[in-house]
């Protein structure tokens, strides 16, 4: 199970802060302008199998439940983004406790992210909302510099 809990981490904290920002350009919650639940859902699917080709951290999800993680992800995206969605895992400081988790590994995970959103040519404004909240979140998931 703690293998899933880096990618769940890197948007576990959108939930935390998704009121704050999941309205943005033409006053439209960022859930709409990413496309709703399925452009979410496709978003989540190309990231995971980046994840799994990234041998740079690949290793860390080697007995991870897909199934289980991709619903996560889409659960905290959709949430976070002012969509219906709910979120219920743990907080990141919580989940990732002992992991030992470092600057890489997260740096890694984010440029996993960032390919899955260019590949699905999401807006940069959309984009940049959402990795706003990644740089806060590393103090709760990085445990090695």
């Amino acid at each position: 199970m703690g293998k899933e809990i880096i990618v769940v981490a890197v948007l576990s904290m959108l939930v935390s802060t998704g009121a704050a920002w999941a309205e943005g350009a033409k006053g439209k919650p960022l859930y709409e302008r990413l496309g709703g639940k399925d452009s979410i859902t496709a978003v989540v699917d190309t990231f995971v199998a980046n994840v799994g080709g990234d041998k740079r951290i690949n290793g860390y999800f080697a007995s991870t439940d897909l199934t289980k993680l991709k619903r996560h992800l889409v659960n905290q995206i959709c949430e976070a983004s002012g969509g219906p969605c709910k979120y219920t895992g743990r907080t990141m400081k919580q989940t990732h406790a002992g992991m030992g988790v470092t600057d890489a590994a997260f740096g890694a995970l984010v440029e996993d992210l960032v390919a899955a959103l260019d590949h699905h040519k999401v807006g940069k404004v959309e984009k940049d909302e959402l990795l706003a909240v990644l740089g806060p979140m590393k103090a709760d998931i990085v445990e090695k510099k």
